[in-house]
């Protein structure tokens, strides 16, 4: 696993170092768009709305629609005077019983380990939080965006989970459970039965993803068969070619005319065609050099092969 974010778990005077691992990673099945007559790739192209052009990524910008429909641009001025943080620390703001924390405010998980220098506050903290059966609630910067979270302890390691905010958890507004119906009490035994039948520890291995493995062995029963699709290759779109010895050598006109206080505008275009002629010179040396060598070669041979038959004429004789 690669580290995505290193920084230090603020406990009250303590600072535990430690690095950032993701928990969890996606196994789901990734379907690719295609065109079903030659398996082509399907792409998306960035159109306007309003003239229908395509749209370059440099054109493009933020906007929020407001909720009267209106658009507001956002230009990179404007983001970055809002609050960022970019702080390297996870500080704890207090610890919390386990059981006031929501299981649907939780969001995503990551693994803390510490650094070599920090292993003996690491396993302080951890095991403080055990003993007391809490949850350490925190806040955190991974990116640029403060968030809550919370640290707990899951196998011997420090795990951090990213919380929801409170608004972001939908109300569940039902008017068929806002009616006061409850079950019998005849119903209740009867459920009880059930799930004392059905009672059990959980094991993950007992289940598996039965849609996965169905999608595998249908792919591989496919290429087995040779029911495969031979894509030709896209084409390629097109793309400036810049002359190296050209750009180099703008780079070092530049270079002098800011050391002098001069401009280079007026020379670029003459040097560039020198360095062109220059390639093509040096390109033109070496073709030459190489004809040469070659003719060089087949001398040698014709020499080699003649020598050979007077000589073996020679022995006929």
């Amino acid at each position: 696993m690669r580290a995505i974010w290193k920084g230090a778990v603020s406990f009250g005077l303590v600072n535990v170092p430690v690095r950032l691992f993701s928990a969890t990673e996606n196994h789901d099945v990734q379907f690719r768009q295609v065109h079903e007559k030659d398996g082509g790739r399907i792409k998306y192209q960035r159109v306007c709305s309003i003239d229908g052009e395509e749209v370059p990524y440099s054109d493009i910008a933020k906007g929020y629609e407001a909720a009267d429909g209106q658009m507001v641009v956002l230009t990179d001025e404007d983001l970055k005077s809002l609050p960022s943080r970019s702080s390297k620390e996870i500080s704890i703001e207090k610890f919390v019983p386990s059981e006031q924390i929501d299981p649907l405010l939780f969001d995503k998980s990551y693994y803390l380990e510490p650094d070599k220098t920090g292993l003996k506050p690491y396993v302080l903290l951890r095991d403080a939080l055990e003993k007391a059966d809490r949850m350490a609630l925190v806040t955190v910067s991974v990116r640029t965006r403060m968030t809550l979270a919370v640290l707990r302890v899951r196998e011997g390691v420090i795990v951090l989970q990213t919380l929801l905010w409170a608004d972001e958890v939908r109300r569940p507004e039902f008017e068929s459970l806002s009616e006061d119906t409850h079950a019998t009490s005849k119903e209740l035994a009867m459920a009880a039965s059930l799930v004392d039948s059905l009672s059990g520890d959980y094991e993950p291995e007992e289940f598996e993803d039965d849609y996965s493995e169905a999608v595998t062995q249908l792919v591989a029963t496919k290429i087995e068969g040779g029911d495969i699709t031979e894509t030709p290759e896209a084409k390629g779109e097109e793309t400036e070619v810049v002359d190296l010895l050209a750009a180099l050598q703008r780079s070092v006109d530049k270079a002098k005319a800011a050391k002098t206080g001069g401009s280079s505008d007026s020379g670029e275009s003459s040097d560039s065609g020198a360095a062109a002629s220059s390639a093509e010179k040096s390109t033109s040396k070496t073709a030459a050099k190489k004809t040469t060598t070659k003719k060089a070669a087949a001398k040698k041979t014709t020499a080699k092969k003649s020598t050979t038959k007077k000589a073996s004429a020679k022995k006929a004789s």
